[in-house]
């Protein structure tokens, strides 16, 4: 139940529509003043906090944050669960991979039945929040290989299915923002990868790693009551007082941004993208173990590249509104590919560090960018629909490449392996040079969509 495509959601702040009889009694304010729109609006957002921008764009990038602490200690700790299992590089490539292959098989169905189950996307937050729990428990006391790559599935498909309801309620309430607005979600995520490697390297010196993730395992299990708190009417209220379009004109709609071969290329970039990252960050804490760091001082190099994306992210998003995403993308790719080259030939000191930065300036700014060029070619109304097309483009091509990566790296050594990365990032900035999408840009910036 979407707005019509040709309506961008001209409004900030979330309002509830008049068709939502079944929750009578806390939408009594907006029944009264219905014809009075502005004041309607103006009251309501005094009685409920809960329905400010503020608050939604607040709790679902701390929401955000969660899932990426989580998923980043794991990936500070593969190598102590590499030496657990006693894996090989390929073997831990197989951990990241399962939960890209997972992630991608569970996105593209999810994104046109969250589109469709609009007013439940609170409870579907909640039991996403519940699920990443258990899957971390499951990880956690898991006696064999099998069944930790089992408990890797549960949590992709909790994380990945958390993603199409946030990013979608946010593309619609800042609408004329939303390279800054997704930018920002994107920094919650951020926030908890650059904390996690550090946290996890301290805690790694007093417990077991497998005791780190059962301690974890309990936070989303709780947290779950206050998500669906938070998020109880952020479905509903996305739909505004627009009239709802029928299911057939919902379908329609969706053919017609599917047949738009321009997303298509542009998913065809997220998922080279996807792979060069993927496989950089499955193996930048094996390559820095390998060095000879210590836990700590491993994970501090870790929480240096996530930093620096925290304040990059939201530049590099303000940047692609004001000048068009290509503008942005194109060289902040091939910059990618150069700083890869250099990882696999310095082998420490302060050379490295200032590598690693660089890499930070522009590895987690470029996802935010590629999905609001997505949504900007698309238009609204199947937002969600276009963030499952474009992760499960992501997910299917990254899903094989930390196996391709591990096996590089096993038979030719780390350097080839960031060689590998380099060339993704490449191919990527070179097919993106050719996508035609420089008009959808001027109009997603300047907010002049008729």
């Amino acid at each position: 139940m979407e707005e019509q495509p040709s309506d961008s959601g001209h409004t900030e702040n979330p309002h509830e529509g008049h068709h939502d009889h079944d929750d009578h009694h806390s939408d009594h304010h907006e029944d009264h003043g219905e014809h009075h729109h502005g004041h309607e609006q103006g009251h309501e957002q005094q009685t409920d906090i809960r329905r400010r921008g503020g608050f939604i764009i607040t709790a679902l990038t701390s929401g955000h944050g969660v899932f990426h602490w989580f998923t980043q200690s794991f990936i500070a700790m593969l190598p102590e669960v590499q030496a657990a299992f006693a894996l090989s590089a390929v073997g831990v490539g197989g951990i990241t991979a399962t939960r890209e292959f997972v992630s991608g098989i569970v996105t593209l169905p999810g994104g046109v039945i969250a589109d469709a189950l609009r007013r439940y996307w609170g409870l579907i937050l909640a039991l996403c929040m519940a699920t990443f729990g258990i899957g971390w428990l499951i990880i956690g006391f898991s006696p064999s290989y099998p069944l930790l790559l089992f408990g890797m599935g549960v949590v992709a498909v909790a994380a990945s299915i958390w993603h199409l309801p946030a990013m979608a309620s946010l593309s619609h309430h800042f609408s004329h923002r939303r390279g800054a607005a997704l930018s920002f979600h994107g920094v919650g995520g951020q926030l908890g990868d650059a904390l996690a490697p550090p946290v996890t390297g301290v805690l790694l010196g007093v417990l077991a790693w497998t005791e780190i993730i059962s301690i974890y395992a309990a936070l989303p299990i709780f947290l779950a009551f206050v998500v669906y708190w938070s998020f109880r009417h952020i479905g509903r209220d996305s739909q505004g007082q627009q009239v709802a379009p029928t299911r057939n004109e919902q379908w329609q709609t969706t053919k017609h941004v599917l047949r738009n071969p321009v997303l298509w290329f542009v998913a065809f970039v997220g998922g080279v993208r996807g792979m060069a990252f993927l496989a950089l960050t499955t193996f930048l804490p094996i390559y820095l173990n390998d060095l000879g760091m210590t836990p700590l001082v491993r994970n501090l190099h870790l929480g240096l590249l996530m930093a620096v994306g925290i304040v990059s992210t939201p530049v590099v998003g303000y940047l692609s509104d004001l000048f068009g995403r290509k503008v942005v993308l194109v060289p902040g790719m091939l910059f990618l590919a150069l700083m890869s080259l250099f990882l696999g030939i310095s082998t420490g000191g302060i050379l490295l560090i200032v590598i690693i930065a660089l890499l930070g300036t522009f590895l987690f700014g470029d996802q935010p960018v590629l999905t609001a060029l997505a949504l900007d070619v698309a238009g609204e109304g199947v937002a969600t629909t276009v963030l499952g097309v474009l992760s499960f483009a992501r997910f299917l091509f990254a899903a094989s490449s930390p196996l391709i990566a591990g096996f590089i790296y096993d038979s030719r050594g780390a350097g080839a392996a960031f060689i590998y990365v380099a060339v993704l990032f490449a191919i990527g900035a070179v097919v993106l040079i050719f996508v035609p999408v420089t008009k959808t840009d001027r109009a997603a910036v300047t907010g002049h969509h008729h």
